[in-house]
């Protein structure tokens, strides 16, 4: 009996038979996402390399062993103090015989303008104190300095290193300078061109008032040259050129001696500090005293 059409009851409902083929399973691929570089980190990374390679570079360029300085030979530094002298003589330049003026009334003694000015103005000075300045020796040329110092080291037997205490080689005089000169005391010529000359009345106020001229003593005791000491030797230092020219003098040194930093006019005593010092002496009667001696057979042996 059909019971379809009865309420109540359900209607069979045929259950859905499975499928005797499964469903087909796809492989899926496990597909992992790509990672691209910017282009700025691109840059970036060749900078850095190309920096740790720099630093790399320098790094081997400074551990590279550097020569020694004893491969190659040193040369020795030399001492400008001890420059071109010879027999503890400086070179000077001969004086332009333009550049001469007289300072004797015979014309024949000589000395640079400046100088020949400041030493007639001193002697006036003097003379005015009773004391005598006389000139014995100015500008010497290199060819009169060939004779005192070869000719005359010949006469007497010198070596060249003992007349060298008293004179000096040709091209190595102050008196080539023209600021150089050799001075006398006009009341005591027997003490010209000898060590009494400091004994004289001249000597005393040179040492006292050559400052204010601008003359200093060239050779005192004791000089660093090894020069024989010469109180009648002076040398002008009043201007540029005089003071340059001697510069390197009052510099040189010998074994066993210092120069001085604030070298003396004078070789023992303190120049005054007036302008105008007071006589050291009284006034002579007689202005051309006569000779009581003959001077050295040897005018000018000073260097």
């Amino acid at each position: 009996m059909n019971n379809a059409g009865l309420p109540g009851k359900p209607a069979k409902v045929s259950e859905p038979q499975e499928d005797d083929i499964p469903e087909a399973v796809r492989d899926t691929p496990d597909v992992k996402p790509q990672f691209r570089l910017k282009p700025i980190w691109l840059i970036v990374g060749a900078l850095g390399l190309g920096a740790i390679a720099l630093l790399l570079g320098l790094f081997f360029l400074m551990s590279k062993p550097k020569p020694t300085a004893s491969l190659k030979p040193t040369q020795p530094t030399p001492n400008p103090l001890a420059t071109d002298n010879v027999l503890g003589h400086l070179p000077y330049k001969e004086a332009p015989v333009s550049e001469l003026q007289p300072i004797t009334a015979d014309r024949q003694i000589k000395l640079r303008t400046a100088a020949a000015q400041k030493f007639k103005e001193m002697s006036a000075a003097a003379g005015r104190q009773g004391v005598i300045l006389v000139p014995i020796s100015g500008f010497r040329s290199v060819a009169d300095q060939q004779h005192l110092f070869f000719d005359v080291k010949t006469q007497r037997g010198q070596v060249a290193s003992k007349r060298a205490e008293v004179s000096a080689p040709p091209g190595y005089s102050e008196h080539h300078t023209g600021y150089a000169m050799d001075i006398g005391d006009g009341k005591v010529p027997a003490t010209n061109l000898s060590a009494d000359f400091e004994n004289t009345a001249a000597f005393k106020w040179l040492e006292k008032n050559a400052v204010f001229y601008s003359f200093e003593i060239s050779f005192p005791k004791g000089n660093p040259q090894g020069v024989n000491y010469e109180p009648w030797h002076w040398r002008f230092v009043g201007d540029r050129d005089s003071l340059e020219t001697f510069y390197k003098a009052k510099q040189l040194t010998s074994p066993g001696s210092t120069p001085s930093t604030t070298p003396s006019p004078t070789s023992a005593s303190t120049p005054s500090t007036e302008a105008s010092p007071t006589p050291t002496s009284t006034p002579s009667t007689e202005a051309s005293p006569t000779p009581t001696s003959t001077p050295s057979a040897e005018a000018s042996p000073t260097p």
